[in-house]
């Protein structure tokens, strides 16, 4: 039988320790005593451990505190700049102005005014441009959100090794944080708060702590509220890239004539190093400079493998260039005297956008500027401060240069040609002759040159001679002082203000003896107006820059052409006949050195009694050029009078812009076609009606400067209106009357001397019938009395 197991006996852990003497005293059954605490050091160490942890646990909680409220603070002020954010779209435009384009007569651009802008969108940018930007701006941009640490702690360091403080200099910037103080933190321009835009520009731009603390939450709001590609195009189309050019379009049409989609990894390059210092990198202001910049771009974009190696070679080695209108940079005169003269709602205070096309020609331009300097390179002592200034004109009066220093690559400076008010010494005495011969006399009718004095004032030729009489052609040509005050006192000093002042030549004119020397003060676009005038048979011109002006996007031009052709001031047969004399003043005259050959030319030589201002002004049938030479200060020329080098600079300057035109002789008219010098048309006058013209026709048949109509036949044919037609045959019959007189044998005019003391009419009408009684004009007003 089997055995039966025995039961194990538990096993127990040995108890190796006996029982501990029981204490003396009882205890409560049940219940074990707590066990006092074990006190280590003395009372002052456990004070000051507890005094440090206390302080310990007092900061961490500070701190932590501290940080929750700095998170919701920011994320307060985060949400305050989210809900204030407009769409994208809408903060591409910053500007508190518009800008002016201006295109020369063939629509090309040659000037910008203002702050050109041209809004892009991400596909309208060229894919190299954006890895520019960012490469050179802002490596990390993609993946931070707004803020980047390592960027900031890597430009303090920089700051701090450079011994500046640490916000001065690099500041480490997102691209982001940069669009945050282009918006200027959502503040717009306030007049009553910043005197002007710079001022506020000024403040956007500062860095000091705070600004840079406000940024963070605008930061992150715009990256919450835009996607990163909206954020970069904000960025990319609000910068300052110098030139008057805001956004990387304007940039790219100002420096390179083309689209921001269209620039090749140089111009790219060269473009996104703008944006470090725009004004000191702009390539108009040092290519070689630009140049060197974009190279540290290209480096960079090389090295964050944003180019390959091949486009990286090519960049190098074909640095970006300037376009041709950025490189020749002309018409800084011109351009800043549009913008001076136009309407300041469209141009120097425009909200909007202006393009306006001009009359400015820009080989015109070039030419005279080329010789212009070759002048005072080949005529002129080296450090001389002598000055000049040219303007150009078409024959309507469209200004087609202007060069209103030696200095012509220019924007914003004193324009000589424009805004120096200066003698126009013998340079006006055209004006005299014209009132002269407006007056019935002849090229060949004679003036006295001797000694005179008027009211204590005696004026002399320039080389002290006189020459007794002499013809009216021979005194213009010779410019003879004498000859021209005594001319001036008979056709009557009220007839020659008048004259000058209808062709241009400045206002209130000052009427004293003197007044035919040229003794007070004009500018050289006016004189070069007023002799525009002549050269178009005595009608005045305005001289004028604007053919169009337009705001961007509207279809019909805001003001069209403002000048040309105005009222006639003398008739064309007296301004053919002064044409004619001045002709001789550059064939056989004080103007001889500036012949232009075969080429037909007319002009007058011009110098101040005290050799502070020498002119010359001329024309061809092409063009009208006036040349002024001088010094700023008013310092006296030397040697220098009207026919000396300002003759010779016109000479160049008409030399160089007639290249490969025909030679035209002088005498078509603009606006009216088909005549000719000496053809006789009736002056103009202000209306349309039918009595206007009939008193037109009237003066010009009296005045003798219409052919006679046959006899019996009125010049004005009937419009209807009886006062009109009664005018007409009056008129007829007046021709009648003149032609038999003037037909019968010794009744021919003897050629008539000047004298001062002879009687003087301000304008006087020579072969006008001396009996009123038999004025056929008189005759028939008296006839239609009660006529409407």
């Amino acid at each position: 039988m089997a055995e039966t197991p025995r039961k194990r006996r538990p096993v127990v852990a040995e108890r190796r320790y006996s029982n501990p003497t029981k204490p003396s005293g009882k205890s409560p059954k049940g219940k074990r005593g707590r066990r006092a605490p074990v006190r280590r050091g003395n009372a002052i160490t456990r004070g000051v451990t507890g005094f440090f942890s206390l302080i310990w646990k007092t900061i961490f909680r500070t701190v932590w505190f501290s940080v929750l409220a700095v998170f919701l603070i920011i994320g307060l002020a985060t949400f305050f700049y989210y809900s204030q954010l407009p769409e994208a779209s809408a903060l591409f435009d910053g500007r508190a102005r518009g800008g002016v384009t201006m295109l020369d007569r063939e629509g090309k651009v040659f000037a910008w005014r203002g702050e050109t802008f041209g809004t892009v969108t991400p596909d309208q940018i060229a894919p190299s441009l954006r890895d520019a930007v960012v490469a050179t701006e802002d490596k990390r941009f993609y993946s931070h959100l707004g803020i980047d640490p390592r960027g900031i702690a890597s430009a303090i360091k920089i700051n701090m090794a450079a011994g500046r403080g640490p916000l001065e200099g690099n500041g480490g910037s997102t691209i982001t944080q940069q669009v945050s103080k282009l918006l200027c933190l959502g503040e717009s321009f306030d007049p009553t708060r910043w005197k002007d835009e710079a001022e506020y520009e000024a403040e956007c731009r500062t860095s000091s702590l705070w600004r840079k603390i406000k940024e963070v939450p605008y930061s992150f709001a715009m990256e919450l509220k835009y996607s990163k590609d909206e954020i970069l195009n904000i960025y990319m189309n609000r910068s300052y890239l110098g030139g008057g050019a805001r956004g990387f379009e304007a940039a790219s049409e100002r420096y390179f004539g083309k689209h921001a989609n269209e620039v090749t990894v140089a111009e790219s390059a060269m473009l996104a190093g703008l944006l470090k210092a725009p004004s000191y990198f702009a390539p108009t202001s040092d290519i070689q400079r630009a140049q060197d910049r974009a190279n540290v771009v290209l480096t960079l974009m090389h090295e964050q493998s944003r180019i390959s190696d091949a486009e990286f070679e090519q960049a190098k080695a074909n640095p970006a260039v300037l376009s041709q209108a950025a490189q020749a940079r002309a018409g800084g005169y011109f351009a800043d005297w549009l913008m001076e003269s136009g309407p300041g709602f469209l141009t120097t205070e425009t909200t909007e956008d202006v393009t306006i096309l001009t009359t400015f020609d820009q080989k015109v331009q070039q030419a005279a500027e080329r010789a212009l300097k070759r002048i005072f390179d080949e005529k002129v002592k080296e450090g001389s401060k002598a000055e000049a200034a040219v303007v150009v004109l078409s024959a309507d009066g469209a200004v087609r240069a202007m060069i209103g220093g030696r200095d012509t690559i220019v924007q914003g400076v004193f324009n000589r040609a424009t805004q120096a008010k200066r003698q126009t010494g013998s340079s006006f005495k055209p004006f005299v002759y014209a009132a002269a011969l407006d007056q019935g006399m002849t090229p060949d009718s004679l003036v006295h040159d001797g000694p005179l004095t008027i009211r204590n004032w005696s004026p002399q030729n320039y080389t002290r001679r006189y020459y007794g009489d002499v013809t009216l052609t021979r005194a213009l040509s010779q410019s003879l002082n004498t000859a021209t005050i005594r001319l001036q006192e008979k056709a009557g000093r009220d007839s020659v203000l008048r004259i000058a002042e209808e062709f241009g030549v400045g206002t209130d004119l000052p009427n004293v003896p003197s007044l035919g020397l040229g003794v007070f003060d004009s500018t050289l676009l006016e004189m070069t107006g007023a002799y525009a005038g002549i050269r178009n048979g005595g009608r005045a011109v305005r001289p004028y820059g604007v053919v169009e002006l337009r705001i961007r996007g509207e279809d019909s031009p805001m003001i069209a052409q403002t000048g040309g052709m105005g009222q006639r001031v003398v008739s064309q047969q007296s301004a053919g006949n002064l044409i004619a004399m001045m002709r001789q003043v550059i064939q056989n005259g004080t103007g001889g050195r500036a012949k232009l050959g075969e080429r037909d030319a007319a002009g007058k030589t011009g110098t101040t009694s005290s050799y502070r201002d020498a002119w010359f002004i001329g024309f061809t049938d092409q063009y009208v050029t006036g040349v002024w030479m001088g010094y700023d200060d008013n310092t006296p020329l030397t040697g220098v009078t009207g026919g000396g080098l300002p003759a010779e600079i016109w000479q160049a300057v008409m030399n160089d812009i007639h290249e490969g035109l025909p030679n035209e002789p002088l005498g078509r008219f603009v606006g009216d076609e088909g005549s000719r010098i000496g053809d006789g048309v009736a002056p103009s006058v202000r209306g349309d009606d039918a009595l206007a013209d009939a008193l037109s026709a009237a003066l010009s048949n009296m005045a003798g400067d219409s052919p006679g109509a046959p006899a019996g036949q009125p010049i004005v044919q009937g419009s209807g209106e009886p006062l009109a037609d009664a005018l007409s045959a009056a008129l007829g019959q007046a021709s009648t009357a003149a032609q038999q007189t003037t037909s019968q044998p010794g009744n021919a005019a003897p050629e008539q001397q000047i004298n001062v003391s002879s009687p003087n009419p301000s304008r006087g009408v020579t072969n006008a019938p001396e009996n009123p009684d038999s004025d056929p004009l008189s005759d028939a007003l008296r006839g239609i009395e009660g006529l409407n």
